[in-house]
Formats: structure tokens, sequence, C-alpha cells
């Protein structure tokens, strides 16, 4: 067997051996090992979880083998937890796996503390009733849960969790953390040592960027009350200035500088997400406040004090054009802020830990250097009770996301962004579309839902009854929509027609691509980096689209 180094080396790179580790000690349970589940749980298998649990209590049958690659010919009639578990154990040795062979409907009614072992649940191709009695029993246990399901040319990822916080976000464009507009004295006294008007073209040319851009911004502010460039014509005179100060035209460094002068422009101060975290509630710390609210507490208490406004200091720089001296200084200049900044907010997190009755010690140092480092772009991750969505959804969000007109649902409604707080979607003359939307293909799963709880079988699931199951599926749908506050409304018959031709099939690529998307939010849920997604996914496959709906 590989080395785990050797094994999971291209994915330690994206969430390093922290990451890693907390995957490996993951336990994962599967509901239903269909085309859905089964494309789940291998990602994650292939990724190096600790131990998985495969529930499912049907068994292989012919029409399997179209759609799930982990069972042939020689598994029909067999256990199909069996069958696919085997697999999965083949792919990874080093992950624990067992099946057991259960109706999933059955467990969530008749052993609901059988979820609580978890760290997180996959609940593939379940209805709505059994979702909402899921979704309860995983939140009063405190367990992740993640739902997927593909219908035909459709497909559904729903994360439900009361909070997940996350320290390592690693957002894909993120301002560096410079301080170039409000630089502490070491890092003015440092700027102060060098001289931008020498007459030594090496080290004129070899000056890091930063240090121009803190002398320069300081030479202006020095012309202009104190100020920095605001207006555009101030920020284009700002470059001027920089450009003024060039020697020779092949200086890198200087047109560095003027690429990245929207640096000392950037507001002072922290952002609006950050704002919020550290007002919220949870800041009140007390015994059974998680490692990450102290470290808020403790944080908002530094940017009140120590940090004048600002967060701990990140402590790293980017590459630029410099001599090797100058940068190695400059680094170590701001590695000692951000290392004093760290020791600051150790001591408020031990203070904070000791004021609870909590051991001092309890949160590591790597920990809390880990916090320091990303604070500015710390998140949380509330999710509504998948009940409260199905049963009141954000009205005016739903409403939107029916009319918007990228999607088209009402056309007559396509040149308004708005409604009024008292105009109801009845007003509108509601006419067909021969399209679809995410909006639309939610309210159409619902209503199979609600189709299947009234007539023991899915839309289009037996030939000879297609045409009256299209017309039910289109009485069901008018009722749901009316049950939403949106009275009056529709959808197109076409697309009431498809959704009875899918029949509740799982299409292999569409379980392939709802499956991938659903490993990687258990992925960002379990090694807490990345921020999961926030909404009920939807992925359109007839119009090759996909959309987040905030209900």
């Amino acid at each position: 067997m590989a080395e785990p180094k050797v094994k999971y080396d291209r994915q330690l790179r994206i969430w390093g051996e922290q990451g890693q580790a907390a995957l490996e000690k993951a336990s994962i349970c599967l509901l239903n090992c269909g085309s859905t589940g089964s494309e789940t749980l291998k990602n994650l298998v292939l990724g190096g979880v600790g131990s998985i649990t495969v529930v499912d209590g049907s068994k292989v049958e012919v029409g399997d083998l179209g759609n799930n690659f982990m069972v042939d010919e020689s598994s029909v009639g067999q256990s199909k937890a069996e069958c696919v578990c085997a697999f999965l154990q083949e792919l990874n040795d080093a992950v624990k796996a067992k099946f057991i062979e259960e109706h999933p409907v059955e467990l969530i009614e008749t052993n609901p503390s059988f979820f609580s072992q978890f760290t997180l649940v996959i609940a593939t191709q379940l209805v709505e009733d059994s979702m909402v009695k899921l979704d309860r029993i995983c939140r009063e246990a405190n367990i992740i849960l993640i739902f997927a399901r593909s219908y035909g040319l459709m497909g559904l990822v729903r994360i439900s969790v009361k909070e997940h916080t996350v320290i390592e976000s690693k957002p894909d464009h993120f301002l560096d953390d410079l301080r170039l507009n409000d630089p502490w004295p070491e890092l003015q006294r440092f700027a102060e040592t060098i001289d931008l008007n020498t007459t030594d073209a090496v080290a004129h040319k070899h000056t890091p960027y930063i240090i121009i851009l803190v002398k320069v911004a300081e030479e202006w502010a020095n012309t202009h009350d104190g100020k920095l460039p605001s207006t555009r014509e101030e920020k284009k005179h700002f470059k001027d200035l920089i450009k003024s100060k060039m020697i020779m035209r092949d200086e890198e460094n200087y047109r560095e500088a003027m690429e990245a002068s929207y640096k000392v422009f950037s507001p002072q101060g922290i952002g609006p997400n950050l704002q919020k975290i550290i007002n919220d509630s949870c800041t009140e710390v007390d015994s059974n406040s998680s490692d990450f609210w102290v470290m808020v507490a403790a944080l908002k208490e530094f940017i009140a004090n120590e940090g004048g406004g600002e967060t701990p200091l990140e402590g790293s720089i980017p590459d630029m054009t410099s001599s090797t001296e100058l940068y190695i200084n400059l680094q170590k200049t701001y590695q000692a802020k951000a290392e004093a900044d760290f020791r600051d907010m150790e001591e408020r997190v031990k203070n904070l830990l000791k004021k609870i009755s909590r051991d001092p010690a309890s949160i590591s140092k790597a920990n809390i250097k880990s916090f320091c480092k990303n604070a500015r772009k710390i998140a949380v991750c509330r999710y509504r009770l998948v009940e409260d969505e199905f049963n009141s959804p954000a009205q005016p969000e739903l409403q939107k996301y029916l009319i918007d007109e990228d999607h088209g649902t009402l056309q007559e409604a396509n040149s308004l962004k708005v409604l009024p707080e008292n105009l109801s979607l009845g007003s509108f003359c509601i006419l067909p579309f021969y399209g679809s939307t995410a909006a639309g293909l939610y309210i159409l799963l619902r209503a199979a839902d609600r189709f299947a709880a009234n007539y023991n079988k899915f839309p289009g699931q037996f030939d000879g009854e297609m045409d009256e199951d299209i017309s039910r599926l289109k009485t069901t749908v008018v009722g749901l929509l009316n049950d939403l506050g949106c009275n009056g409304s529709t959808l197109s018959e076409d697309l009431i027609k498809e959704m009875c031709r899918y029949g509740a099939s799982e299409l292999h690529a569409v379980a392939a691509f709802v499956g991938g998307v659903a490993s990687q939010e258990v992925i960002k849920l379990i090694t807490r980096q990345f921020i999961p997604m926030s909404g009920t996914f939807i992925f359109n496959g007839i119009d090759h689209k996909s959309q987040l709906l905030l209900l």
C-alpha cells in the first residue's frame, strides 16, 4: 500500500495535512446506494475518508446495470448495499467499509439514534417526508447532513446543519494584507531607510514595490491634507507620481508599483462580513462555546484594542522585483508584526478561556496562529431547517426566481426586477414557456414527491398511464404553488410532460455530476476549508445550467 503522502499527493496540495487528517477521521453514512449515492461515495473513498457505512435494503435489479458501474450481471438479485460496499472497498483498502441491508426510510422511522455515530450523513433519493424527518434527527444530534438527488435530467443537492464555521475559507481573490495606507511604525522606519532618489541604478530598480508605495503614499498625503487618493482623477495622478520616480524605462519594480497602486486606495479596517461575525451574539462566550467563537471573541477585543481597528497581520508578502536582501528584510518586518499580533491574540484567548472556566491551553497555538492568519476571511454558515424551507420558503426570493428574466418563467414580468411588496404573482398574465428554470424544476421535484404520496407512484413511472399522470401532476403543481403563496401561477405544460417522461429515473451522467457536487461539499464540510454552498443547488440538464436557490 502506498504511503499516504504519496497516495494523496495532489489533494494534500489543496487542503493540506490537517484537512486530510480530518477526512481520515470522518465516519460517513450513505443512505441508498443507487447511482447518485454510489458516485458520491466513490469520490470520498478515493479521497481517503476514514470509514463508510452503506445503508440500502434493495436488491440489484437488471435496470441497475445501466446506471451503476459498481454492479454487474453477476450482482443481480444480491444485496445492492453489499455489492456496492465491496466495490468501494477495492478502490481504497485504507477505508473501513461496512453495509447494512435495511431500507433507509424504515431506519429513519424506527431507529433515529442510529445516525448519531457518524460525522456526516449523505441521504440520496429520499422523498420530501423522509427528508424532513431525517433533518430533524440530524439537527438534534448535531450531525452534518447532505441531501443529493437525481431525477431524470435534473439534480438537487442541499446541505443542512445548524452552524458551520470556516477558518480557512481560501477565497479565489482577496486583497493582500500589506497595510500600505496605514503602515505600522516598524514598516515606516524600514521604508525611511530607503531613498527613492538614489542615483544607484541597480538599487533603484530593485526597491520592492511595497516600499515605493508606502513612500509615495506618504508624499501624496503630505501635499493633500493627510488624505490619500479617492477620485478617479486623483488615482490617475497618483500613478503618474509613481511613474515620475522612474529613472530608466526597464524598471519592473515601478511598473509593479503602478499596477498594485489600488492596494493603497483600499479602505482601512475590517470588511462587512467580518463585522457581522464579530457582532454576532455568539461572541458572548460561555463554557459551551466552540473554539471558533472563543477566538472570534478574542479577535473582537483585539480589533478594539491592539489592532486599532484592524485584524492581526497575516505576515506574508507576494513575490516582487527586489534585491534578495531587501526582500528578506521586508519579509522579516511583516513576520515580526504578525508574530507580535499572534502573541496578543494568544493572550486574549487564554484570558477568555480562564474566564469561562476552561483550560487556557485547550486551544492550541497552531489553531490560534491559523485563525490569526485567516482572520479577515473567516466565515459562518447557517442553514434553515428543510421543513421550514418546504413549508415557508422566502416568498420574495421564490417570486424573484420565478420571474427572473434570465430564466423567463413569467414572460410578462421580464422587464420587472423587483415586485412591489403588496403585489402578488397572480397580478400578472402567466404565459407558458418552452425553456426551463431552476425554480421551476425545484417546484416540479416537490410536486413529484407530493404526487407519489397521493398515488403511491411517481409520475410517468409505469407505461400506459402517461396522459393521466400529466393531468394529475399539473393539478399537483398548481396546488403546491398556491400553498407557497404563488396563487394563479403555473409551469409550462411541456416541462410537466418532461417531468412525467423521466419516470423518476436515475441517469448515470446526471448522477455522476450530482455525486461530484455533493462529494465536493462533503469535503468542504469535513475539512472546514472553503465555503460550502448556502442554498438548494439545482442542476438543469435540459439547458446545461445550475443555480443556487436561497429559499
